[in-house]
């Protein structure tokens, strides 16, 4: 399995103000000093991921290596070619080398139960996606509502104002690679009462995510009502996409969601968190999913 993170060097900047001057040098009276460190950095890997479906390239999509087969199943999930655990019948790397001969991990062949439908536009996906980029915008609303197996139901689950507020450092606390490198995201899905079910990290937001869905996918437990999906970065489309095709009633990101993540929240029913940092917080959509809130004036 290829590796998570590598070694690169660096030279590392940083200044001092705290030299002191003559005020013909500087008004204030300091000058700052550059400092300069050669040393090596730990940097999350991204490689290119292929994924086959019947032994025919489907999509490639850049991802940290870790959890491929995770990854695979969420994003057939996603792309609504499988919704239940039995229709994903086989996984297998591919044959694949780099240079120096190494088996590079880099190619999954799905197989997919022969009965199950394939979505109309599943023969056209055959596309590129980058590690910030999922869907980018080849869905409608429209065509996410149609295509989902696990509408968000209305099950009287609610989580508290509390919890939810305590989310993002509790997903935090989970993420190794972030710690080690600073540059990846991660996707925590908890249930209603708090308890951590999975948590992925990925230099691509919506691989993180997929992660976790694929993670769901293959233990059987799809939909996934009655619990949340927490996120580190922003709540784009393709990510409010994704947790409506797995059933998840909500969504919370630390940062800020898009328009068109609001619209799609309010179409399929999933209640859209933003700005989740500390006791504050953003609620874009379906708020009677969170309870402890304040009535309105």
């Amino acid at each position: 399995m290829g590796a998570t993170t590598q070694r690169r060097p660096v030279i590392r900047l940083r200044a001092d103000a705290t030299a002191p001057v003559t005020a013909e040098v500087a008004p204030n009276g300091t000058q700052a000093v550059l400092h300069r460190h050669d040393r090596p950095d730990v940097l999350a890997v991204e490689e290119p991921l292929e994924i086959r479906v019947g032994g025919e390239q489907f999509a490639v999509t850049m991802r940290s290596p870790g959890d491929d087969f995770d990854l695979v199943a969420g994003f057939l999930v996603s792309e609504g070619m499988v919704f239940e655990k039995d229709h994903l019948v086989a996984m297998r790397y591919c044959a694949g080398r780099d240079a120096d001969g190494h088996q590079t991990y880099n190619v999954i062949d799905a197989g997919i139960r022969a009965d199950v439908p394939r979505p109309l536009h599943a023969t056209a996906r055959n596309v590129y996606t980058t590690s910030s980029c999922g869907l980018c915008g080849t869905a409608s609303i429209e065509a996410v509502t149609r295509a989902s197996h696990h509408p968000i139901a209305d099950t009287g689950g609610t989580v508290s104002y509390e919890l939810l507020s305590e989310l993002p450092d509790r997903l935090r606390a989970g993420q190794a690679a972030f710690d080690r490198t600073g540059g990846v995201h991660a996707a925590g899905l908890f249930t209603m009462a708090g308890e951590l079910l999975c948590l992925r990290e990925d230099v691509g937001r919506h691989n993180a995510v997929d992660k976790v869905v694929g993670w769901a996918l293959r233990e059987g437990r799809l939909p996934l009502r009655d619990t949340v999906l927490q996120v580190s970065g922003r709540a784009s489309f393709e990510l409010a996409q994704k947790a409506s095709m797995a059933g998840i009633p909500v969504l919370a990101a630390v940062s800020a969601p898009s328009s068109l993540a609001v619209d799609l929240a309010a179409e399929t029913g999933l209640t859209l968190v933003g700005f989740s940092r500390g006791t504050g917080m953003n609620v874009y959509a379906h708020p009677a999913r969170i309870s402890g809130l304040p009535a309105r004036r």
